[in-house]
């Protein structure tokens, strides 16, 4: 498991980048993480940055790698990876005999261009968390919102990979059959219950041989790295279509990600304990070990914000809708989600993403997703402007935030991912 900690960490490390050293900066040096850029603008290949402070590192021009390939780099073994970071680190380091050829590979965020950060594969999309589930069960099974094995197997579906986009995304309202409850049969026309869901996305970096498991002791060295992900729903398509198969145009018509993979190393100092409450089954033993009760979950605070058309025009930011704790949200852990999707044989692949599921907190304030904030759509959200939202109006732009703070750590940021329905 990925949480030792080394020099890499050290909350006295600064860069010579200046704005890596800000407080409050998403890419200090203890995070780096990788992206894919380029010139705003231009028409050339995408290359592999690392994120420090307000600028990118070209990885390339810095003579760090002799490809534009993330997916091979995710590849890479554990050593390898955790290699590459401790060069990335002394290099940016103040005093690093690598500043004057280093300053000439960098490029201005804001005069960057990004796409998703890899090539993506398979896309599967997890249910792990269990307020959203309860909540969303009561919706609809009043009597018995969590089904039979919940909390036995990680529940999944496999999602489209082909309409994943990257933060700034804009995408048309979806269309569809939807069936009132007291119609005789069902209308074709535009989602009216437009929604988002806050995820986190796991990136798989080693994969794994065709019939080959991967043990949940290992399951980590695996995983490459975490970002944000809007995995958008239309609720009132889902709702008509999901039986028996589970959803499919309600979600596969679009899906955002961040543009930054924070790494398992930069996150090795935020890990918590894994604990089931009392009372409730432990795992099973091939998705249980001594590591992962200690250390296998994520402590990142999530942060959603909603900004309208109106609001856009009248030159106001977006505001907050709800803020949350994964250590509150998700019931399985990332290691458990591998070993889980892997135990029938399943062969994973570099660059394959695993969408953790809606995670909310058990408040209302902690919500992730409008349907568990406006209980259904029964509860209109007002907005400080006076607009009321039940759910997603052309010209919306939804917003997430992730960050991890810890005392004994500098803090660092998963960036942000937004996207706007027209």
């Amino acid at each position: 498991m990925t949480t030792a900690l080394n020099a890499t960490h050290d909350p006295n490390l600064r860069s010579w980048v200046a704005s890596a050293n800000e407080a409050g900066s998403d890419f200090p040096i203890q995070n780096l993480p990788f992206g894919r850029f380029r010139a705003a603008g231009s028409t050339e290949a995408f290359r592999i940055g690392v994120a420090i402070g307000d600028q990118v590192l070209d990885l390339r021009a810095a003579g760090l790698v002799d490809s534009d390939d993330m997916n091979a780099l995710m590849a890479a073994g554990t050593k390898e990876r955790q290699a590459l970071r401790a060069a990335l680190s002394a290099g940016l380091a103040e005093g690093s005999d690598k500043q004057a050829a280093w300053s000439k590979a960098l490029v201005a965020q804001a005069q960057a261009e990004m796409t998703v950060p890899c090539r993506i594969g398979d896309y599967t999309d997890f249910y792990t968390g269990i307020h959203h589930a309860t909540t969303i069960g009561k919706l609809f099974r009043p009597d018995q919102p969590l089904m039979p094995n919940y909390k036995w197997v990680p529940i999944g579906y496999h999602g489209r990979a082909s309409s994943i986009g990257v933060s700034g995304q804009v995408f048309k309202r979806p269309q569809g059959q939807t069936k009132a409850p007291d119609a005789a049969e069902p209308s074709f026309g535009p989602s009216k219950r437009l929604d988002y869901e806050l995820e986190l996305g796991f990136l798989i970096g080693r994969g794994n041989a065709l019939g080959e498991p991967i043990a949940i002791g290992e399951a980590e060295e695996h995983l490459f790295g975490v970002t944000l992900l809007n995995d958008w729903s239309a609720r009132d398509l889902q709702a008509w279509e999901y039986q028996p198969l589970g959803p499919f145009l309600a979600k596969n018509f679009a899906s955002t990600l961040s543009p930054w993979i924070v790494t398992m190393e930069a996150l090795a100092p935020f890990r918590a304990k894994f604990e089931r409450p009392e009372g409730d089954p432990q795992p099973l033993p091939y998705l249980d070990a001594p590591s992962n009760r200690a250390a296998g979950a994520l402590d990142i605070t999530l942060e959603v914000l909603l900004q309208t058309a109106k609001m856009r025009e009248a030159g106001e930011a977006p505001v907050r809708l709800t803020l949350g704790n994964t250590t509150e949200a998700a019931y399985w852990t990332a290691a458990q989600l591998v070993t889980h999707h892997t135990v029938n044989g399943c062969n994973l692949q570099p660059g394959d993403l695993l969408g953790s599921g809606t995670l909310s907190g058990p408040k209302p304030d902690q919500a992730g997703s409008l349907m568990e904030l406006t209980l259904g759509g029964k509860q209109a959200v007002t907005l400080p402007n006076g607009e009321k939202r039940t759910f997603l109006e052309n010209g919306d732009t939804l917003v997430m935030r992730g960050w991890c703070e810890r005392a004994g750590a500098v803090r660092i940021g998963l960036g942000e991912v937004s996207g706007t329905v027209v």
